[in-house]
């Protein structure tokens, strides 16, 4: 009987695998290396220097002096896992949750909220080697209910701290957002603009998303699950140069993570579909919102991944993989993890596909993922900024 509690075990287990205390550098050879721009590499190598990657290329690269030499036969080599709106902080099990995530794959998390200082904490654990786990962009909370100038302030105090995201400030979703949350929200986009803080808005119904879009919102993250989105309304959000984020599991009942008894629970492990927050009924949510990703992407959207979720990595990453599989080819799942989501946490030099100059951020994973998504849940190796955090070969 898998349970939560086993779940937790293996990972526990998994720490036995103990990751190198510092970067240095590698040759990986014999990978099929799926870039993410559309280009795979069947049978090539890469070379890693200094946290970065050297170079990508066919066949067998030189390794440079002193470096490990891994040897991917059978392994596939995609860019690190980015989840740009999980809820992550600080507290006493920070050490074993943040191993399950480098171990499910993810090298970046973009925290969906506050508290600012629980994030800066939990990221400083992690930068300063007290515990091993993704890299953490902090984000500080701005309330919606507070006055203008009392919003404002808010922006400059995160700003203050170097947050430069804000976490997801929802917007009523029925009827829509009344005038006064539209005024807060326009008064932290200009100052978010002055403080260089991007915005990120939860809107998860239509008149949500386009209220925020016609605002000035450049980031939402999430897709709408009351209601269908429109072609010409999403044809109006890609023109407007807004990123969207996934999480359409949002809805979908999960199986196997909280009991093994087949019975269907929503994503804290309550009953299904009635646990829904707002729901309007046997889990339609779920249909909304496969179809409205679709819809976005097919207009032209940015549209990238994030899960949202609150229970083990893993399961939560299958659990948004086989949801996006409703609607998106392997090809756009790569495309949607890795660069898409790249620029929506504004890092597309850095990270989203494995390229000369990008920091050094590599999921080996077993077979090939563009075969089908579980292949993407079979991580072997996690290697962040050239550092390898997770190795689960036997």
């Amino acid at each position: 009987m898998k349970t939560l509690l086993a779940l937790t075990v293996a990972c526990v287990c998994g720490l036995a695998h103990a990751p190198l205390a510092t970067a240095q550098d590698l040759l990986i050879t014999n990978a099929r290396i799926v870039v993410g721009d559309g280009t795979v590499i069947e049978q090539g190598s890469m070379v890693v220097r200094g946290g970065r990657i050297a170079s990508v290329a066919q066949g067998r690269a030189t390794a440079p002096p002193g470096a490990q030499t891994i040897d991917a036969r059978g392994l596939s080599a995609v860019p690190g896992f980015i989840d740009a709106h999980r809820h992550v902080n600080t507290g006493p099990n920070e050490k074993l949750q943040m191993q399950q995530l480098v171990d499910a794959g993810y090298t970046t998390i973009l925290s969906g909220g506050g508290p600012a200082d629980g994030n800066l904490t939990l990221r400083d654990h992690i930068e300063k080697g007290v515990i091993n786990g993704p890299r953490i962009i902090p984000s500080g909370s701005v309330r919606l209910n507070l006055p203008p100038d009392q919003a404002r302030a808010e922006v400059r105090r995160i700003a203050g701290l170097g947050i430069k995201y804000t976490g997801e400030i929802p917007l009523t979703p029925k009827p829509g957002p009344p005038p006064q949350e539209i005024e807060t929200l326009k008064a932290i986009l200009d100052e978010g603009k002055k403080a260089s803080v991007w915005v990120e808005v939860h809107a998860v119904s239509p008149q949500a998303m386009m209220a925020a879009v016609d605002a000035g919102v450049t980031k939402l993250v999430h897709t709408p699950h009351f209601g269908w989105l429109g072609f010409d309304d999403a044809k109006r959000v890609a023109a407007s140069g807004v990123k969207q984020l996934s999480t359409i599991g949002f809805g979908v009942p999960v199986f196997g993570v909280f009991a093994e008894d087949n019975m269907p629970r929503f994503r804290d492990g309550k009953p299904w579909p009635d646990a829904i927050i707002d729901g309007e009924g046997r889990g339609r949510e779920a249909g909304y919102k496969a179809v409205n990703a679709r819809t976005s992407w097919d207009a032209g959207v940015v549209y990238g991944y994030g899960t949202d979720t609150n229970y083990e990595p893993k399961a939560g990453l299958e659990h948004e993989l086989k949801s996006l599989n409703l609607m998106f080819s392997m090809p756009d799942i790569i495309k949607l993890m890795g660069p898409n989501t790249a620029s929506y946490i504004e890092m597309s030099d850095q990270l989203g596909t494995l390229e000369s100059g990008k920091l050094a951020d590599i999921v080996l994973v077993a077979g090939n993922p563009l075969d089908g998504y579980w292949n993407l849940l079979n991580t072997k190796v996690v290697i962040k900024g050239g550092k390898i955090v997770s190795d689960q070969r036997k």
